[in-house]
């Protein structure tokens, strides 16, 4: 078992479950942690999905800024501005979840915040509750968005709803979430992960090879896309992050009211 991750078989489907409760916050040994589990039932031949789920109140809320500075949580302690080393990390070893051949579907529990929302729409699928939360809340952090959500999101949604997504930073409740088609079914809070597993059954049950080589044309050349992306997108949160704006919002967050942003 890797730190901070539950990981079993069910049938033919991988589980992988974030174990870092309440709130599963990203850093980049976790979500490497995450892409070497996936990639370890990428390659038996026995697994025919993913299921990627959490423990805790969140689904994952992002980046933890609750030690006031202007930096995620970061796997060695030390912190540092967003779109640094340890960003750039991050979203090295989120590139390789994009490399994964077998569907993936996320069971969303919780809030699924910031690059939160970006690792869950990394996956095929999404099974969520009304209690849980979608929200691309860069802008309200006044930072740029990251993740790979600048390719993910329009892909999704189309262009003209991901912009209202990231533009807004408006939090989505479950219900909301799948009536706009950010997440695919809405189950009890206490069925969500029941309901993720038995889709990725629904799918294992098909032809392997049939099955990695209809996602492969879907998703053709989408880990480019992303790659690419990510490096425009941290260079945008390095340089944002050393505004006024964004230590105001990063502190108005936290506050839980309304930032007062200057443009500087």
């Amino acid at each position: 078992m890797s730190t901070g991750l539950e990981i079993s078989t069910d049938g033919n489907v991988g589980i992988v479950v974030m174990d870092r409760p309440p709130h599963n916050f990203l850093n980049y040994e976790q979500i490497g942690n995450i892409a070497s589990a996936c990639e370890a039932f990428d390659v038996d031949p026995e697994i025919r999905a993913i299921v990627l789920a959490a423990n805790g109140r969140s689904f994952c809320a992002g980046a933890n800024f609750s030690a006031g500075g202007v930096a995620p949580d970061m796997a060695d302690g030390k912190r540092e501005d967003i779109g640094g080393n340890s960003t750039q990390r991050l979203y090295a070893e989120g590139l390789r979840l994009f490399k994964i051949n077998t569907p993936i579907v996320a069971a969303v529990q919780g809030p699924a915040v910031g690059g939160g929302l970006g690792l869950a729409v990394a996956a095929d699928f999404r099974i969520t509750c009304q209690e849980a939360r979608f929200s691309a809340n860069f802008a309200a952090l006044g930072i740029h968005q990251g993740f790979g959500l600048s390719v993910t999101l329009p892909e999704l949604l189309g262009r003209q709803l991901a912009s209202r997504l990231l533009l807004t930073a408006r939090r989505y409740k479950g219900d909301e979430a799948v009536a706009i088609g950010l997440a695919d079914e809405l189950a009890t809070l206490d069925t969500v992960r029941m309901r993720a597993i038995e889709l990725a059954q629904e799918i294992a049950a098909n032809a392997p090879l049939a099955l990695r080589s209809i996602r492969a044309t879907l998703r053709e050349g989408l880990a480019d896309r992303v790659e690419a992306a990510t490096d425009h997108e941290a260079a945008e949160q390095a340089v944002l992050s050393l505004t006024n704006d964004a230590a105001e919002g990063i502190a108005s967050v936290g506050e839980r009211r309304r930032g007062n942003f200057t443009a500087t």
